[in-house]
């Protein structure tokens, strides 16, 4: 860039002036032109040098050559007008020859006029001049409706912190009348005094009972004879449906309102607190001091303002595992894609065969780990809920050894399992308490010695089954007893501990015991002389006889005629390249987009059979991009999958009322996966039937 020399000063009142032309020779001559003008002349040899500049500087007019060899002057037009901060800049064409195709395409683009080139210097002066002195005043008018605002800033700021003190001050005195007394009479009496006539021209306070109705009715000032309706049958009901929900309401009627606001102390409803006045006076501003005033005044009625801090923080902690057990989830799906297309390689090295099997079983510990924090997070926060059903104890227990068979033999250890002769039938969710008994087994595995023995003894006695699992392992130091189940409790909190975990999988058991009506315990002579956990559960005797679980395959599918067309949506491309190799190496023709937009257009061109969508992508989310390919007629009839790491019972409901006709959490059984992209109509009506 070249500029004309000026002092400090000086340049800071001078304007920028552009010049693009591929000629050096022409800016010589444009530069003797302008310099009587006393600007800032800006010289450019390409539309790309131009763009560069513009995207740094702010011109007053640009003089652009139309005839250029890399990006000809309407190009570079249309590009200078895409930019929001030269969208609106002056252009000036400068050519030898235009006809009425290109000046019509030229003014189009916003082109100001076309100056004939070789030009008459005093013409282009004058021209410039005249955008000079444009951009001057627009600057000019600019500073000055900035200043009006800034004044008009200022005084509301002024008005503001004036309000904002008197509010403050208010504030203050009425915390300090609050705490005057522990007295509930003497604070219903302040609460009400306060209120009038700061807040509202009457208070009137109602204090429910436990069935939700108004047990005590408080007023200020105190109803005159003619005031009886004051506290109308609909003012009534507003405030019952506040008390009802917990949520602040703003009642109005024939230009008087009432201000509902609940009063809590932490999950509980102590009352509702109506604050009527003439419509003027309840502006945001009074509304929320209303709303401060009444939060200080539940404080005072009920201490209970640091246990609702505690409550809080609690939430956010549980809300916070949550999603870092969903955003675990996502590396975790390439992981498992990786590991299945090296599991169906032919022939593999010894120690990429061993360096596979370890990413798997690591991989596979990982989605444990991540699914046990999810369970602990959304029992802590009361979201789970058992599906009970009768359920044979054998069936249970073959499950539960099932799920915990690979730990066991990777590690050599026996398990010996002792049942009752009898029959006996639980009531309760079958994923639930295999998970428990899995989590009681795996436990004992991993603090257990190689080639060690592992115990599983069941006992039926009175209406009450007790499942104990026993180890020979490290044992448990009697001050940690006491501990056991509670949540991150670990025994070894050493840097150098050997068994890792996240203390989380004995208080997931103990809660899911809990959710089916039973209790759970620990029990351990000391350190090195091995553990034993009990669980009781309401059981009974059956009678009829366990029926024998059904074989389950685990094999890979083999491909119907004709490969299926599979569209696979993921923002994260390790994820979506790993499973797209991972489904052309089973003979599918695959797709693959990295947002919504970009799903759409291929599934209108490519009519996928099969579309794997993720939820969290950029732009539109998943939800709105299912809609997307329902409405499409290329995509209407597809097989919708959600693969996701959102696999929380609210995400499922909203992934069936976007269409999706299944929700598989990341990382997904790859099995699975490619049984139903096997037979996409058969999947369909299977989950149908589900």
């Amino acid at each position: 860039m070249t500029t004309s020399a000026a002092s400090a000063p000086e340049a800071a009142e001078k304007v920028n002036i552009l010049v693009v032309d591929d000629l050096p020779e022409k800016h010589v001559v444009f530069r003797t032109i302008l310099d009587e003008l006393d600007q800032n002349i800006v010289s450019a040899r390409s539309g790309q040098e131009a763009l560069k500049y513009i995207l740094d500087m702010e011109f007053a007019v640009i003089l652009l050559d139309v005839n250029m060899p890399d990006i000809d002057g309407l190009e570079t037009a249309s590009l200078i007008r895409q930019y929001k901060k030269s969208a609106q800049t002056p252009i000036v064409f400068i050519t030898a020859y235009v006809d009425e195709l290109q000046a019509r395409r030229g003014y189009a683009l916003g082109a100001v006029d076309y100056i004939p080139s070789p030009v008459v210097p005093e013409v282009l002066r004058s021209k410039v001049r005249v955008f000079v002195e444009l951009f001057r005043m627009n600057r000019q008018l600019q500073k000055q409706a900035v200043q009006r605002e800034e004044l008009a800033r200022s005084e509301a700021a002024r008005a503001a912190a004036e309000d904002a003190i008197h509010r403050a001050d208010f504030l203050a005195e009425a915390s300090r009348t609050l705490s005057r007394s522990l007295n509930l009479d003497d604070t219903i009496a302040a609460v009400l005094q306060l209120c009038v006539p700061m807040l509202a021209e009457r208070a009137v306070l109602g204090i429910p009972d436990k069935e939700g109705g108004v047990r005590r009715l408080e007023m200020h000032p105190a109803p005159r004879a003619d005031d009886h309706e004051i506290f109308t049958a609909e003012l009534r009901e507003a405030a019952d449906q506040v008390i009802r929900t917990r949520q602040f309401n703003l009642w109005q009627k024939d230009g008087r309102v009432g201000a509902i606001c609940p009063m809590l102390a932490g999950d509980e409803i102590r009352g509702a607190l109506v604050l009527l006045g003439p419509a003027a006076q309840f502006d945001s501003t009074r509304i929320a001091l209303m709303r401060e005033f009444t939060s200080r005044a539940s404080i005072a009625m009920e201490n209970a303002r640091l246990y609702s801090a505690v409550q809080e923080a609690d939430r956010r902690k549980n809300e916070f595992l949550a999603m870092l057990a969903h955003e675990l989830r996502n590396p975790l799906a390439p992981i498992r894609n990786a590991v299945h297309i090296l599991a169906s390689a032919e022939e593999l090295p010894p120690k990429l065969a061993w360096a596979r099997d370890v990413i798997g079983r690591q991989a596979d510990h990982m989605a444990r780990l991540i699914d046990d924090l999810l369970d602990v997070s959304r029992i802590v926060q009361g979201k789970v809920a058992v599906k009970p059903e009768k359920l044979h104890l054998s069936t249970l227990i073959e499950r539960s050894v099932e799920a915990s068979s690979p730990r066991l033999g990777a590690r050599e250890q026996v398990l010996d399992v002792i049942l009752p002769k009898e029959t006996i039938e639980l009531e309760g969710d079958s994923v639930r308490l295999s998970q428990v008994l899995s989590n009681l087994i795996n436990n004992a595995s991993k603090f257990s010695p190689i080639r060690s023995r592992i115990g599983l003894e069941a006992k039926y006695q009175e209406g009450e089954l007790e499942i104990a699992v026993k180890d020979e392992g490290a044992g448990i130091a009697p001050e940690f007893l006491p501990h056991m189940f509670d949540l991150f409790a670990q025994a070894d909190q050493s840097l150098d501990r050997s068994q890792g975990g996240l203390g989380i999988g004995l208080t997931l058991v103990k809660h899911l015991v809990e959710l089916h009506g039973g209790r759970v315990w620990a029990a351990s002579e000391g350190l090195g002389k091995g553990a034993q956990v009990c669980l009781a559960l309401p059981a009974s005797v059956a009678s009829d006889p366990a029926e024998p679980l059904p074989a389950v395959s685990h094999h890979s599918p083999s491909m119907p005629a004709g490969a299926s067309r599979i569209l696979v949506v993921d923002d994260l491309q390790a994820s979506a390249e790993t499973l797209l190799t991972l489904l052309e190496m089973e003979g599918f023709e695959v797709r693959m987009a990295h947002d919504g937009q970009e799903a759409l257009a291929i599934a209108r061109e490519f009519k996928p059979h099969v579309v794997l969508l993720d939820i969290g992508l950029p732009g539109m989310n998943g939800f709105e991009v299912a809609h997307g390919l329902r409405s499409l007629e290329e995509s209407r009839e597809a097989l919708l999958i959600a693969l996701t790491g959102y696999g929380e019972a609210e995400s499922r409901t909203r992934s069936a009322q976007a269409g999706f006709d299944f929700h598989m959490v990341k990382p997904a059984d790859v099995n699975l996966l490619l049984s139903m992209l096997a037979n996409p109509q058969e999947a369909r009506r299977a989950v149908a039937t589900a």
